[in-house]
């Protein structure tokens, strides 16, 4: 699984270099330049890991997901974002397991972000995760992030850092849980992606984020473990078409090393790292 995960990461990077000389040409128009914008993705991973939890990583992996976006003003007002993020999953969650259904998980998501100063924003985010083939009960979140402001991120910021704490809402023991154990958890997660600018055509980037339990986010056998998994990887994207009649298109692809903790272990077979790699297209208008 390691060695074919490799494979598969250094084929998504590949086909994003070959496609910079012949995307560097369309690249050349603005999309929509208003207050609002619709985005679109398509990604294919080769395994899903929600926080370090996985979900699965058999059979074929379909992420299709859409939202809104809207400021309020150029830089300095609020933003809402309001949108849907869904895994089609032909393996043991989803069209080869128990409930033969394609359908795995299906989220909902509206997010009201205020700047901090020009640079930086606060963010309170609601999500409803459901699952479509009721493999697992829905868990509601509440989450507050601090970031860089989705209205004015400089074009040479190297390091773009943030910090998010979510909690789970309306559980009971075994439901509404992301670990499925006895307490609804308190989550924190710590990243930042640095950015190289120096890059031709391709916008690249390197992320690293650690998850850890402030309280009963991570249980396992009734225990609670604080840390979670730490994940380092690596981002590609490249324009493929940017024009004001079509939007702007995206081709992006990437790669993360996992190291998980106890409970994310537990989740991965006894295994203590995962590597996941995906491709996907993009769409912003």
């Amino acid at each position: 699984m390691f060695t074919t995960a490799v494979r598969t990461a250094m084929a998504v990077l590949a086909l994003v270099a070959v496609l910079a000389s012949s995307a560097a040409a369309q690249a050349t128009s603005s999309p929509n330049g208003g207050n609002i914008a619709l985005n679109a993705s398509f990604d294919i991973p080769t395994a899903y890991l929600f926080r370090g939890l996985l979900q699965d990583d058999t059979g074929f992996i379909m992420w299709p997901a859409a939202d809104a976006f809207v400021r309020f003003s150029q830089t300095t007002g609020p933003s809402l974002r309001v949108g849907t993020w869904n895994s089609l999953n032909t393996g043991v969650s989803g069209s080869d397991g128990p409930t033969g259904r394609l359908w795995y998980e299906s989220d909902f998501y509206t997010t009201l972000a205020f700047p901090l100063t020009v640079d930086w924003a606060v963010g309170a985010t609601y999500t409803a995760y459901t699952s479509p083939n009721g493999s697992f009960s829905t868990v509601k979140e509440l989450a507050v992030n601090v970031g860089p402001n989705p209205n004015a991120i400089s074009p040479n910021a190297v390091v773009l850092p943030y910090a998010l704490v979510a909690f789970e809402l309306d559980a009971s023991p075994g439901m509404g849980q992301a670990d499925g154990g006895r307490e609804g958890g308190t989550y924190l997660e710590l990243g930042a992606a640095v950015r190289w600018l120096g890059a031709p055509v391709v916008d690249v980037s390197f992320p690293i984020r650690v998850g850890l339990s402030l309280h009963d986010y991570y249980e396992l056998a009734g225990v609670d473990h604080a840390f979670g998994f730490l994940s380092l990887g690596a981002r590609a994207e490249l324009p493929l078409v940017r024009t004001s009649n079509y939007g702007a298109w995206n081709v992006h692809g990437g790669v993360d090393f996992y190291s998980l903790g106890d409970t994310p272990e537990a989740f991965n077979g006894g295994d203590q790292t995962k590597v996941v790699a995906s491709v996907g297209i993009g769409f912003t208008y």
